[in-house]
């Protein structure tokens, strides 16, 4: 019985179109960049300026929508319906649910550019003069704008359909089963349903990509200021190898065991350094520029939600290389991170799910930004600096430089590597098993093969990604995957309160049970059922 089951299985992946058509377009990608590397470099380039130039707009404005929709979820009624049967309890316990998302959500950015965002921003801010008291203040408000709300609705989007449709609906865990309302369910299984499906896998493959290329780079900037080992593409090249070697050897696992281990020891390996570094750092300036930051990202989040500085009175191409950039990038992880966030998130409600992924976040992000960020700016700004030039020449150096300047450095620096290599390999991971759903008819645990298949793919774009054009490349990478997919969210957010107001409207939410039966037991009382009844 078991053997057939397996070999049922087995034969429902291989005749998944899916599979081949995301498979026949990555690796296609991955020869085009190995024959011609200087043509992907030149393509690259002019599809960045494209995108940024003429589609620019779009990212802010949509990005925007989705954040106040899924506040708007957050606090109404349809915020009591459970992701899975009315009576689930939670798959994962709140700690570990949140590791989780965490770790795959944005652990490798956070290292990457804690540091080398906020001192960008000082040397070269949105607005106004450089180098001055308002550009520190710009630097962390932007920093904190740039991983808050707007990333973490983007997730919540997807994740929340994803699981909402898969958890209560019963669909298989496609991407497509969120579009169920328009589709139907023989849809999402068509024609249709495979395309969306191959959206998914082809901005997860580049959105990850950009992540993975990141880590490396970073990486790399360890071991240069460690050893003296210098950071070139083909260190970077060499570090993506073996992080994808321990990446696929943890899949293996499943995500009980390699990826719930690992996001347990980020999370703690995180503290402990955010800790250490709050107060080995100038902890009063760090409280500070907290509570100012905090204040002022609250104050003018509208405003730099919809701010396109349509008349140039900023600085030229700043949002354009900036937030355009990061909605992009958040949009390419968009079906990684959200399949990933919906696979662990059964069992609780909607309001309790964009609580955890939209607000909790946020918070860890503002601490994070103020510490490290902090730390770095007060040295730039009354200190000695050097900080900045080392961002100038590789903004992945900007996190081992401000690390440099305090007691302890060495211990700091290889404590910070080993973080980014964990981060490094639970995001790796979890993208192998979201591209292998995908791409096996929505099963919640793909068989290993798949998912070491796609793990190598991932791997070989990341390094021609590095080969072909560094960081610039990693941006251009992340608007191809995310300016398709956010068209799809646009759908996805449709369906789901369509689908949500549909069970609203059939009196089927949580609560209206007792509800009715409380209403009945008031009719008996009163006696006018029985006299109904009676007549």
């Amino acid at each position: 019985m078991n053997g057939k089951h397996v070999q049922d299985r087995r034969g429902n992946i291989l005749n998944n179109p899916a599979l081949y058509l995301a498979i026949v377009i990555t690796v296609a990608f991955v020869v085009f960049g190995i024959v011609l590397p200087q043509t992907m470099e030149t393509w690259m380039d002019a599809i960045f300026s494209f995108f940024v130039e003429y589609f620019g707009w779009s990212f802010i404005f949509f990005v925007s929508i989705f954040l106040i929709l899924i506040v708007f979820l957050m606090i109404s009624p349809l915020g009591s319906i459970r992701l899975g049967k009315d009576d689930e309890k939670p798959q994962y316990p709140l700690i570990t649910w949140f590791a989780m998302l965490f770790s795959c959500g944005m652990g490798i950015g956070l290292i990457f550019w804690g540091v080398s965002e906020p001192v960008s921003h000082y040397i070269w801010p949105p607005s106004g003069e450089p180098y001055t008291a308002e550009a520190v203040h710009q630097a962390m408000r932007y920093s904190i704008f740039h991983w808050g709300f707007h990333p973490w609705a983007i997730y919540a989007v997807v994740a929340g359909s994803l699981a909402y449709f898969s958890f209560r609906k019963g669909l298989p865990m496609m991407l497509s089963s969120t579009l169920e309302p328009i589709l139907g369910k023989k849809g999402i299984s068509g024609g249709w349903g495979v395309l969306v499906n191959v959206i998914g896998v082809f901005a997860t493959m580049f959105g990850l990509a950009t992540s993975l290329g990141l880590g490396a780079m970073q990486i790399g900037s360890g071991f240069e200021t460690l050893f003296g080992i210098e950071s070139t593409e083909r260190l970077w090249v060499g570090i993506v190898v073996v992080i994808t070697v321990a990446a696929v050897a943890s899949t293996v696992t499943g995500i009980d065991r390699g990826i719930k281990n690992l996001s347990r020891l980020n999370i703690f390996l995180a503290l402990g350094l955010l800790v250490l570094v709050f107060f080995l750092g100038p902890t009063l300036f760090i409280l500070n520029l907290l509570t100012h930051s905090t204040g002022e990202y609250l104050q003018n989040v509208i405003q730099m939600s919809f701010g396109i500085d349509a008349a140039g009175a900023g600085t030229e191409g700043w949002r354009d290389v900036w937030t355009v950039f990061y909605w992009a990038w958040w949009l390419a992880w968009a079906p990684f991170v959200g399949t990933f966030i919906a696979r662990v998130s059964r069992g609780r409600t909607l309001r309790t799910f964009v609580v955890g992924v939209l607000l909790v976040p946020t918070m860890v992000s503002i601490v994070w930004f103020s510490i490290f960020g902090g730390s770095a700016l007060y040295n730039e700004h009354f200190g000695v600096g050097g900080i900045a030039d080392a961002v100038a020449r590789n903004e992945a150096a900007g996190f081992f430089a401000a690390l440099e300047l305090l007691p302890g450095s060495s211990v700091l620096i290889f404590v910070g590597m080993f973080l980014v290599a964990i981060f490094f390999i639970t995001s790796s991971d979890s993208g192998t098993y979201v591209n292998g759903m995908l791409t096996s008819g929505g099963m919640l645990n793909p068989p290993y093969q798949l998912r070491a298949t796609w793990g190598i793919i991932e791997g070989a774009i990341a390094s021609i990604l590095l080969f072909t054009g560094g960081l610039k490349a990693l941006q251009t990478a992340s608007i191809i995957g995310g300016f398709p997919f956010m068209f799809l969210m646009l759908l996805m957010v449709f369906c789901l309160f369509k689908s949500l107001y549909g069970e609203m409207k059939e009196g089927s939410l949580p609560g209206d049970k007792e509800r009715v039966g409380e209403a009945l037991k008031d009719l008996k009382r009163e006696g006018k059922i029985g006299r109904s009844e009676k007549s």
